[in-house]
């Protein structure tokens, strides 16, 4: 049984740093896509990296690259989103993503970027 679980949200002000961390059980996240995506209100859920399963290649929306780093821990089994210079365009409900025959996701962290 596969469970996804995000923890690590908050409110930051403008230009702060957040980490936002999955747990992961059911699965080894190193022998799978793990995605990170978010959703702000009245907007659609959209993909904000993804390191992938066969190569660790890393991929990323433009609107996030050079700020935010993805990384997985195999000896936690975590998948790691570092969140620099943060902007309030980065307020959304962060999700954890992996699909294995179904796609599975956690329950979302709060993350909320206002001076």
């Amino acid at each position: 049984q596969v469970q996804l679980v995000e923890s690590g949200g908050g409110l930051v002000q403008p230009g702060g740093s957040l980490r936002v961390s999955c747990a992961v059980s059911g699965l080894p996240v190193d022998e799978f896509t793990m995605n990170w995506f978010r959703q702000a209100p009245g907007k659609e859920r959209e993909l904000v990296a993804a390191i992938d399963r066969l190569d660790g290649s890393i991929s990323y929306a433009n609107s996030v690259k050079g700020r935010f780093t993805i990384s997985r821990d195999n000896a936690k089994n975590t998948v790691n989103l570092q969140m620099n210079n943060l902007k309030p365009d980065d307020t959304a409900i962060y999700y954890c993503n992996v699909y294995y025959f179904t796609d599975y996701w956690g329950q979302g962290t709060q993350v909320t970027v206002s001076s």
